[in-house]
C-alpha cells in the first residue's frame, strides 16, 4: 500500500535540500509517494514567529560546518555552501508552484536544488536563473511568464498559510497523516513507520 507524505519545502532552506535528497533514497526503497509543497518560508516566519537559525551566529556556524555536513556523508550527498545564502527565494517558490501545473515540478526542483547547493549558483539572479532552466531541458519563457500570474502568486500564499494552518514553523515540515515531522533529521522516524507500514 502506498504511503504519501506531505513535504513542505522552500529552496532557501539547506535543510529541505537534504530532505529532498534523502527522500528520493527513501522513494527507491519504500512504496512512497512524495507531495512536494512549495511555500514561502519567509512567510512562516512572519506567521509564526520564528527565525532562521543562521540569525544566531553560533548556530549557524555549527549547522554549516558540522551539523549538515554530518547528514550529508551519511546520505551520500553532495553539498556545497552557496556563497550567496541566503538569497530571496520569492520568484523561486513562485516558478515552483508553475512548474507543478505544467508537469514539470520534480525537472524543475532538481535543478533548483543541484544549482543553488552543489552547485553554487547565484539563482537570485534572473540570467542565471534562465540559463540553468534551459540546461536541464525546461524552456524558462513560458515557466517565468506564468509564475508571475495572479493565480501563481495566490496559490503560493495559500500553500503557505495551510502549512502554518497545520502547524508548520520552518521547513522542511512533513506531514504523514496528521501527523508532523519539522527537519530533515527527523526522517528515521519517517522511515520507521515506511518499514512497518
Amino acid at each position: 500500500m502506498t504511503t504519501t507524505l506531505d513535504f513542505y519545502f522552500d529552496f532557501g532552506s539547506p535543510t529541505a535540500f537534504l530532505a529532498y535528497k534523502r527522500l528520493q533514497q527513501l522513494q527507491q526503497q519504500y512504496d512512497l509517494q512524495v507531495n512536494a509543497i512549495p511555500m514561502l518560508l519567509g512567510g512562516v516566519f512572519k506567521a509564526t514567529g520564528n527565525t532562521s537559525p543562521v540569525t544566531i551566529p553560533a548556530k549557524g556556524k555549527y549547522m554549516m560546518e558540522q551539523d549538515l555536513p554530518r547528514f550529508a556523508k551519511r546520505y551520500q550527498v553532495e553539498m556545497r555552501f552557496n556563497p550567496f545564502f541566503p538569497i530571496n527565494t520569492l520568484q523561486l517558490m513562485r516558478g515552483a508552484v508553475a512548474a507543478q501545473q505544467l508537469g514539470e515540478q520534480e525537472r524543475f526542483m532538481d535543478t533548483i536544488y543541484n544549482s543553488l547547493w552543489q552547485q553554487e549558483k547565484n539563482l537570485g539572479d534572473p540570467k542565471v536563473l534562465a540559463e540553468h532552466l534551459q540546461q536541464a531541458g525546461l524552456n524558462p519563457l513560458p515557466l517565468l511568464e506564468l509564475s508571475q500570474t495572479a493565480a501563481i502568486k495566490q496559490q503560493l500564499i495559500d500553500n503557505t498559510e495551510h502549512a502554518v494552518k497545520r502547524g508548520a514553523f520552518g521547513a522542511p515540515t512533513l506531514f504523514l497523516g496528521d501527523e508532523m515531522f519539522f527537519g530533515q533529521d527527523r526522517l528515521d522516524f519517517v522511515e520507521e513507520i515506511l518499514q512497518q507500514a
